[in-house]
This record gives structure tokens, C-alpha cells and sequence, in this order.
């Protein structure tokens, strides 16, 4: 098996091959990125259509595409590719995509009309391009939208891999759907830079600070995120888009996991590109695993937080942290941290193999 972690600016586009129990060719895509993930114009065909043009160079398909949240980061290379390959839909046998309408209908109620609006990462500008809208009817259009609504318990059991659906809840549906609102207020949408010069032993010192609260992230949009434990031979591997801890350590605690009995793992995608309001102490207490892995390149959002990392390393001194990104391999730790915490890795990741 091989997951690679695409370079998709600050989102996520995770592809995964692997061979089915006939030895047979599989492919897993989970997000696209950013536009340039697929093309742009400067440096033409991005890491996402490379991997594309390979699938269908080699008459593979993509058995499955999971879209995990309607948010730029990850929505916008698979409507590039849509919209430069009109035989797109011809390769893809399956499709996970919570759109408002297979909500309203899972609901029956009425979609909520704010859904229709989405806000431009890294300003306070209100777009009116409603891109999961356009990826819905693109969908329809060619008949990929059979499935229905993507929410905890779904199991899928296919090729000799097995997926577990942490989240989104009931509940979080309803909140994307009824709650969401134009206007948020929320700082994630805002252009913010790094916390990095921080130092670790510092943070964590401030967190176990009996005044300190965990100030968790309010977006609907992530809280909806499609969550998946997968298992492959034996091995999991955890993805948590940009998903809300709650009810994620919930989902595992349903399964039986705990402090005590954690899930092992072989890496965990860390939730919503590193940020603190959606990673606490509790969920890495949950997971058993040294390999940590971070999408972004740090735009936008000062994406990974330090506070992050702390809470990792505090859980974890001998932990690996993955970026696919050169300039948080290169910058993310201080001086201080690398001597306080001597075990600690920073590492580059463009792959994760797992031998069969």
C-alpha cells in the first residue's frame, strides 16, 4: 500500500493504492486540493493530475473519491479536473460527498440557503461560487451520486480494505445544514501568520496551567468532515480531515478504544492542517501511533499551531512529525525545542508505504 500526501497548498489530497486480495490495482482519492493541485498555468500539470494521468494511463480507475468537506482547500483540484477532463467521470466507480441535498433528504428538511455561500480563504471576502453546488450537479449529471449521506457507523468493506466512518454525527449534519451562517466571525477565515518562535516547553507549561481552556473550533463546514479509521491487512491508519474532536474521541470510544486501550495505528493525519481548535489532548491520548502527518504549506492560516505539537510531543517525546511541505520541515521547531526534546523529528513525507 502506498498513501501519498499531495502538495495541495494549505489542503488535503490523499491518494491511496493498494492491491484487492486478487492482486488487482485499487485507488482511494480523498480531496483534491487547491486548484493548483491539479494545473495551473505557471507550473502546468500539478501533483493531483500526475497521479490521475497515471491511474488512467494504466487502466486503473478510482474506486473510490471522498470529499470530505465543502471547503476551498479540498473541494477546488477535483472541479479543475472536472472541468479539464471530460472523461473525469468515466474513471471514478464511487463517490462520498455529504452535499445539501442528500442532507436535506436524509433530514427532510429544507436546505438551508447559506449553504450556497462560501468565504475565500485568507480574506473576509464572501464568494458566490457555491463549489459544492457545482460538484453536487456534476455528480448528478453523470450519475455518481448514488450513494446518500456519509455519517458515523458506515462501514465499507471492499478489495481486502476495510473503512470505518468516524464522523460527521447526526447532529453535526443538522448543524451544516440549518446552522451554518454567512457571516461567522470566525478567525480561521482570516489571513493569519505562524506561532512558531514559540517554544514547546513553553506551551505546554501553559496548558497545564488549571486556568486553561481548549478553545475548539466552531466551523460547521469542518465539523462535517468525512473521518475514516481505515484497515488494511492488519494495519490502520487514522484521517481526520478537518474534523472536530469531540466526536471524533466519541466515535472512538464507541468502538471501544480508551486512555488505557488506544487505537494503534500506523500514522495519524493530524485534524484541520495542525490547528489547535481541532486537536486536544484527549484525541491524541486515544491514538497509539509516532507518526504524525500534516497537510499545508502554512498559508493563510499559520498552520500547524505550535500548541499542537506540544500536545503531541507531551503525549509522545519520541514522536514524528510528517509535513509535505519544506518550509515546516525547516521551520517549525526552535532551537530550544530541539534541544528539550532531543527524540522529537521533523521530517519531510511526500509518501507513506506500507509493505504487503
Amino acid at each position: 500500500m502506498n498513501i501519498k500526501f499531495l502538495k495541495a497548498e494549505n489542503g488535503d489530497a490523499i491518494a491511496i493504492s493498494f492491491c484487492d486480495g486478487e492482486g488487482k490495482p485499487r485507488n482511494i482519492l480523498i480531496d483534491g486540493g487547491r486548484e493548483v493541485t491539479y494545473f495551473d498555468r505557471v507550473r502546468r500539470n500539478g501533483p493531483l493530475k500526475i497521479i490521475i494521468d497515471n491511474i488512467k494511463h494504466k487502466k486503473e480507475n478510482i474506486d473510490l473519491l471522498i470529499l470530505s468537506h465543502i471547503d476551498n482547500d479540498h473541494i477546488e483540484g477535483l472541479l479543475k479536473w472536472f472541468e479539464m477532463d471530460k472523461t473525469a467521470s468515466e474513471h471514478i466507480n464511487e463517490v462520498w460527498f455529504n452535499s445539501g441535498e442528500a442532507i436535506s433528504k436524509y433530514l427532510n428538511k429544507p436546505k438551508n440557503k447559506d449553504l450556497n455561500l462560501f468565504i475565500a480563504d485568507g480574506s473576509n471576502v464572501y464568494t458566490g461560487v457555491d463549489e459544492g453546488i457545482e460538484f453536487q450537479k456534476y455528480l448528478q449529471k453523470h450519475n455518481l451520486d448514488r450513494v446518500g449521506v456519509i455519517m458515523k457507523d458506515l462501514e465499507w468493506e471492499r478489495f481486502n480494505l476495510k473503512i470505518k466512518v468516524l464522523t460527521p454525527t447526526h447532529k453535526q449534519l443538522e448543524n451544516l445544514l440549518e446552522l451554518y451562517h454567512e457571516k461567522t466571525g470566525d478567525v480561521k477565515y482570516t489571513a493569519a501568520g505562524n506561532d512558531w518562535s514559540k517554544n514547546l516547553s513553553d506551551i505546554i507549561s501553559e496548558e497545564e496551567k488549571p486556568s486553561f481552556r481548549f478553545k475548539k473550533d466552531r466551523s460547521e463546514k469542518n465539523g462535517s468532515s468525512i473521518t475514516t479509521l481505515i484497515s488494511y491487512k492488519g494495519k490502520k491508519f487514522l484521517l481526520l480531515a478537518d474534523s472536530h474532536p469531540k466526536e471524533v474521541c466519541s466515535a472512538l470510544k464507541d468502538l471501544g478504544y480508551s486512555k488505557e486501550n488506544p487505537v494503534k495505528v500506523e500514522f495519524m493525519q493530524v485534524s484541520h492542517h495542525g490547528s489547535k481548535g481541532n486537536n486536544n489532548k484527549e484525541l491524541f491520548n486515544l491514538v497509539d501511533t509516532h507518526n504524525y502527518i500534516i497537510s499545508t504549506n502554512s498559508s493563510g492560516h499559520g498552520h500547524p499551531h505550535k500548541s499542537v505539537i506540544a500536545r503531541i510531543v507531551n503525549k509522545n517525546p519520541k514522536a514524528i512529525i510528517y509535513s509535505n511541505y519544506e518550509r515546516v520541515v525547516d521551520n517549525l521547531l526552535t532551537d530550544q525545542d530541539k534541544v528539550g526534546f532531543p527524540e522529537l523529528q521533523v521530517n519531510l513525507i511526500t509518501e507513506f508505504r506500507i509493505e504487503e
